[in-house]
């Protein structure tokens, strides 16, 4: 299993309703990231809008081309893409892994 870490930054006056938006992300959409080889999946914020991912996956790109194959990422991507600052096309798109420094197991 793979480690990942990414970051993101959303426009901060909207962090309030992007955070709201994920207290009731949409079924479809929860079983798809399951299926797709997503766990343990979780997102931090901080209040200047900077977003911290983390998940684990055998392998994330065929885990990200799996989501991406689906038609309620697509969905999901679009109703979420107006929240992120500085990204090019879907907010999924741009999550960039960060080079594992450390990890104490």
């Amino acid at each position: 299993m793979h480690r990942v870490c990414f970051l993101l930054r959303v426009e901060p006056e909207l962090l309030d309703e992007y955070t709201a938006r994920h207290q009731h992300v949409w079924p479809d959409m929860l079983a798809a990231l399951r299926e797709t080889g997503w766990h343990n999946y979780s997102i931090f914020a901080a209040g200047d809008g900077l977003l911290v991912g983390y998940l684990e996956t055998p392998d994330f790109d065929a885990a990200r081309a799996a989501m991406a194959a689906t038609e309620v990422n697509a969905r999901w991507q679009a109703e979420m893409a107006p929240f992120f600052l500085d990204i090019a096309g879907a907010p999924d798109e741009s999550m960039v892994p960060l080079p594992e420094i450390f990890h104490l197991d």
